[in-house]
């Protein structure tokens, strides 16, 4: 390890039963060289040496190709399949979002991708929005996914499970999930219009638990407080994914720790990352 590299206090590891050549990490704002309000949080101050990770967040494009090459340092020189996220459903291959990187091209528009391929990262960008990470038992396989409301009920999640247990050629059954931090039950409000599109979505199994997932407001009528991770769980779980961990950290109340978007307005990204060691 060299002073230019992250150490394991800057990220948080999935805790997770899965074979040790898969590996999966997300960071935390702390680490880098980005300055306030994209620096790290410490004692309520904002202080330098924040990791943003995320190129359109309105950093100095030089502390974020600083700080990305520091994570790509502390991951054994691996290649990162960063994708250009727009909150959509589309899934592609690790294999393909990395050429354009290494043509100087453009970025493929994507909310996740997936591998089969050691050595590839995939990649997500995050600040309130979760990141769920997807590997199957034998680690043939692995993926990424982005989802903010609008990704998980159009599908994102199980559509990127699925293409994850295709590439391993396993059944869903075998695959393990971890839910990274995200914008938490307690603080993320919704409108109305938000719930129904879940409890139409839901199917009638599972429509009881997908409301419970929605907590209306105390003090806004047609006003909710919504849990991305039980939303998460229940589209899994419909999918045939059982073995499901994480869903504890929030992103707003733990400022020391992450970024976010919705408590902060301008600030940076992490990066959930899941990958096949070589």
């Amino acid at each position: 390890m060299n002073e230019l590299e992250l150490t394991s206090a800057d990220w948080l590891e999935p805790s997770w039963l899965v074979v040790p050549h898969v590996h999966a990490l997300v960071t935390t704002r702390s680490g880098g060289v980005s300055l306030p309000p994209y620096g790290r949080w410490q004692d309520g101050m904002a202080l330098p040496g924040g990791l943003n990770l995320g190129l359109r967040s309105g950093d100095d494009p030089a502390h974020v190709a600083t700080n990305r090459a520091r994570l790509q340092a502390s991951l054994g020189g691996h290649k990162v399949a960063w994708l250009d996220q727009v909150h959509g459903a589309q899934i592609v291959r690790a294999e393909d979002a990395l050429e354009p990187l290494d043509q100087g091209g453009a970025l493929l528009q994507a909310d996740a991708s997936v591998t089969a391929q050691r050595g590839l990262v995939c990649a997500v960008l995050v600040a309130d929005c979760m990141p769920v990470l997807l590997c199957d038992a034998a680690g043939r396989a692995v993926g990424a996914a982005h989802a903010g409301w609008r990704g998980l009920a159009a599908g994102i999640v199980e559509q990127t499970a699925q293409r994850v247990a295709a590439l391993a050629g396993t059944p869903m059954e075998t695959l393990h999930a971890y839910l990274g931090p995200s914008i938490g039950p307690s603080v993320f409000e919704v409108g109305a219009e938000v719930r129904e599109v879940f409890l139409d979505r839901a199917g009638e199994a599972q429509r009881a638990a997908t409301a419970q997932a929605f907590v209306a407001h105390p003090e806004t009528p047609g006003k909710y407080f919504a849990s991305l991770p039980a939303l998460a769980r229940l589209r899994l779980v419909r999918a045939g994914v059982t073995q499901i961990a994480g869903g504890e950290h929030c992103t707003v109340t733990e400022q020391e720790r992450f970024y976010s978007y919705r408590r902060d307005q301008v600030t940076g990204r992490m990066a959930a990352l899941i990958w096949l060691a070589d």
